[in-house]
């Protein structure tokens, strides 16, 4: 009890928040491993003598365990956060280690239908994990939240190259070794994060400037990060085994803990400065701080519109968009199902082309599509952790609706499935570096956006309805639209399967895909001009907060 009171105060504490944060970061460091199915898809597809629409099944039923994420959202108001993150480690055991078992041999090739209950287990874990990390960050950092979504959305798109990276390296891309890592690092890491990672007081204790420091600089060692594995991709460092795999191994987790001295360097801070505090007269001090306190109150009132607890609406009246909604509200609003068709559109296509990039690499005359993996995780990284903190700016500068550049994302992701679809060299090269970056705005800016619409009180509902979109998304265009189109140009193999060669295989798919991705532009449009009332009003809330600040300091 005492230990446990000792940490929630902790909590309470702007470096005890940063170092939340900090374990939060390293949660969505190993909680990607959905997105790297392609990584061992070929193995299951072998093992069990599947055809393509038989493996998208799997991938499918892998998609379906997000479904099942509105039990974590249900359940993010009622548990604590550690509770959330033992379920989604646990989960992840299991299903990851039965998929282990039967691709190293140690048991036979499980029934069809028990491997899509293990992958449906897989999937399920990382929505528990996600929401506990999301729910809990966003509230402890209100007035950030575009920062704190594509900060660890960022890191999430991160960890696909991670695992393929390091299994790469440590492992030569052993299939079997890859789900051994799937299934104990994410839990020995939420571990950790049950200990640190805890909701503080609501609002926090201001310190903007601060936080914006401490955000460029994790931002910063984020980038580091995803350019160390650019570069080792790129010239092929990380693989083969060695010392020099050992080396790359080893600054790499070099690397992933150094955001851990932002919160040391707070805590030292904080440390330094009670000490200075208890040595010196307080007197003058305590005096200044009651002179500022009218003017911190009449800050906090003008800010707590839009970043605090959502204003007020009128008794009785529907809420309108920016105040809190309660689930039945928000599944009534045109704007939610706006909000979550045009995110059906990104994610959904984006996930085929995640799913399949195994059989496309293959289609296309590649032997490997490890690159491939990890350019569209790297490259999801770049796309998720701009986006958040791009969006927040122009907000605060211009009142741009953050649903914009979910509209630009739409175009750009368009144009990268016309140039797989045209199978030119080096066109899946390009077309993984334009999905991953698009699929990675689209999932940071829903994410703050979705909490500025209908509120905070039941976000981590809202948030797993929002995620419904993967497995549907995954079910529409990977599972019938892609499944269904290969096995109609592939020819049948002996032992059972078929596989396809040649830039036919996957056309039809792509152009259907971009022209769902000009519908998803459309209704981001519409979801723009819609919310233009919304974000005019966070902008005067954040340049009235500004104002104040800069005429108390001076």
């Amino acid at each position: 009890m005492v230990a446990a009171a000792a940490l929630d105060a902790m909590a309470g504490t702007r470096w005890g928040r940063w170092l939340g944060l900090v374990t939060a970061v390293w949660v969505q460091c190993i909680s990607g491993n959905n997105y790297t199915f392609s990584n061992y898809s070929d193995a299951l597809k072998t093992l069990m003598g599947l055809t393509q629409l038989q493996l998208n099944g799997l991938s499918v039923a892998k998609d379906v365990g997000k479904a099942f994420g509105l039990l974590a959202g249900l359940a993010s108001d009622r548990v604590p956060t550690w509770l959330l993150l033992a379920i989604g480690s646990l989960e992840g055991l299991l299903g990851y280690g039965a998929q282990w078992m039967v691709v190293s041999g140690s048991v036979p090739p499980l029934p069809y239908w028990q491997m899509c209950v293990f992958l449906c287990l897989g999937g399920n874990s990382t929505t528990w994990m996600n929401t506990a990390v999301l729910v809990t960050c966003i509230r402890n950092f209100r007035r950030s939240r575009g920062p704190v979504s594509g900060l660890l959305k960022g890191y999430v798109g991160l960890s696909t190259a991670i695992f393929t990276d390091v299994c790469s390296a440590l492992f030569a891309d052993d299939p079997a070794s890859f789900l051994v890592m799937l299934a104990v690092v994410p839990a020995s890491v939420c571990a950790l994060a049950m200990v640190f990672l805890r909701e503080g007081p609501a609002g926090g204790d201001g310190g903007e400037e601060e936080d914006a420091r401490c955000f460029a600089a994790i931002n910063a060692l984020a980038v580091a990060i995803a350019l160390y594995l650019l570069a080792a991709d790129l010239t092929g460092v990380g693989g083969g085994g060695g010392v020099v795999s050992a080396v790359f191994v080893a600054v790499l987790l070099v690397l992933l803990a150094s955001p851990g001295a932002v919160p040391a360097i707070l805590a030292w801070k904080s440390w330094v400065k009670a000490r200075k505090a208890a040595n010196a007269d307080l007197e003058e001090a305590e005096a200044d701080s009651m002179a500022a306190a009218p003017l911190l109150v009449a800050v906090g009132k003008a800010a707590a519109g839009r970043e605090g607890d959502e204003e007020a609406r009128a008794p009785g009246g529907r809420p309108r968009l920016g105040e809190e909604h309660t689930i039945a509200e928000a599944l009534t609003s045109p704007d939610f199902w706006v909000m979550f068709a045009s995110f059906l559109m990104g994610v959904g296509t984006g996930l085929a082309v995640m799913n399949n990039l195994g059989q496309m690499g293959v289609a296309m005359g590649y032997a490997d599509v490890s690159l491939f993996v990890s350019m569209t995780s790297i490259w999801g990284f770049f796309g998720r952790i701009a986006s958040g903190t791009i969006s927040e700016h122009f907000i605060k500068t211009r009142a741009i609706p953050r649903p914009l550049w979910n509209a630009a994302s739409q175009v750009l992701m368009a144009a990268g499935y016309i140039v797989m679809a045209l199978a030119m060299p080096g066109s899946l090269f390009v077309g993984s570096v334009v999905v991953g970056a698009c699929y990675g705005v689209r999932l940071a800016v829903t994410v703050p956006t979705a909490s500025e619409l209908f509120g905070l009180k039941y976000y981590g509902l809202i948030y797993n309805i929002l995620i419904l979109n993967l497995p549907l998304g995954s079910f529409l265009f990977s599972g019938l639209l892609a499944g269904l189109l290969y096995d109609a140009e592939a020819t049948p193999v002996p032992g059972g399967g078929n596989t396809c060669v040649g830039a036919h295989c996957y056309r039809l798919v792509f152009l259907v895909m971009a022209a769902a991705c000009a519908v998803g532009f459309g209704l981001d449009v519409l979801l723009c001009v819609r919310t233009k009332r919304v974000y005019a009003k966070i902008h005067q809330s954040k340049l009235a907060r500004s104002s104040a600040v800069v005429q108390r300091v001076s």
